[in-house]
């Protein structure tokens, strides 16, 4: 079972990656999502640095399944990115972490022949049910008050580009090394970056950004080494993440994305009393009772997977 404790670890990284992100795209420091996730890509490729630890070649067929699953989930942290830029990073986290595992949950069972444990589907429940409770909500005020955030859609989308994502790459992980792998499907991150360039607008914006990048300001210059150091602590958390993957069940890994959401909660909390026009954490006393019981909820998701 150390790969539970190394996913909550990872998740944990990846909640700090979280706020970060959450800072650069309410901030104006990033011009929107498209640019953002642009860079995230291109970034992507500094992970063939791994290759004396396992790199090989592949069959032509492979590798461009290799490539379509990373680009897969380059268009799933944009549609994430975009959610998060919308909405409270607590809100949008959850229902991804609900949406991913019951996605992954279905997949592995029906393509990959996974055998999940009572328990753990009960965990996997529990999660689910603690994710949505969280995202809805309950206490919003006005004529006709929406009981799904702004950006529910976008997170939807987000958790199953993601889950598909990570089911292939549990596929490949049973036929490969897990570095080779790894830095594959990176490069399908790469290319998946420079797909954005189809779209015009997209194209019109990161060209934009890549122009200002020869005369960076100074404010520029801070944001850069806040976007790389942020991207260094991402990456350590989706390779630990990968590694929990590639050595225990992607259905619970997965699941335990929904631990994130405490980590993302607790420090999007606190920072909300110093950055409030960035972290809008609602502190009302329904809010946080609201989020309190959904952290029980998936706490008590989180021992189930552990024991099972």
């Amino acid at each position: 079972m150390a790969y539970i404790f190394i996913a909550i670890a990872a998740y944990f990284l990846i909640a700090l990656q979280t706020i970060l992100d959450k800072f650069l795209l309410t901030s104006n420091r990033v011009a929107e999502p498209a640019t953002y996730a642009f860079y995230v890509g291109l970034m992507s490729a500094f992970t063939f640095l791994l290759f004396p630890f396992g790199l090989h070649s592949v069959s032509l067929g492979q590798l461009g399944l290799y490539i379509l699953s990373g680009a897969v989930f380059l268009y799933g942290i944009l549609c994430l990115f975009t959610a998060i830029e919308k909405n409270e990073a607590s809100r949008v986290m959850p229902l991804a972490g609900a949406i991913i595992p019951i996605t992954t949950l279905i997949l592995s069972v029906s393509f990959l022949g996974e055998k999940i444990s009572r328990a753990e589907v009960a965990g996997i429940f529990l999660l689910i049910s603690g994710g949505f409770f969280i995202s809805l909500e309950f206490f919003k005020k006005g004529p006709s008050p929406r009981k799904f955030f702004s950006g529910f859609k976008m997170t939807m989308l987000a958790g199953l580009l993601i889950a598909a994502a990570f089911t292939a790459f549990k596929y490949f992980y049973e036929s490969d090394n897990f570095f080779n792998v790894f830095i594959w499907t990176r490069l399908g991150l790469v290319f998946g970056a420079w797909s954005l360039f189809f779209f015009s607008l997209w194209r019109k914006n990161i060209l934009a950004s890549l122009k200002n990048l020869r005369h960076p300001q100074k404010e520029n210059r801070k944001t850069g080494v806040v976007f790389v150091a942020n991207k260094i602590l991402g990456g350590v958390g989706s390779a630990l993440t990968h590694f929990a993957v590639s050595l225990g069940s992607v259905a619970a890994v997965n699941a335990l994305a929904s631990m994130e959401y405490v980590f993302v909660f607790l420090l999007g909390l606190g920072l909300s009393f110093k950055f409030p026009e960035l972290f809008q954490e609602k502190k009302t006393a329904r809010n946080i009772l609201q989020k309190s019981l959904g952290i029980c909820v998936i706490m008590a998701g989180v021992a189930l997977i552990t024991t099972g």
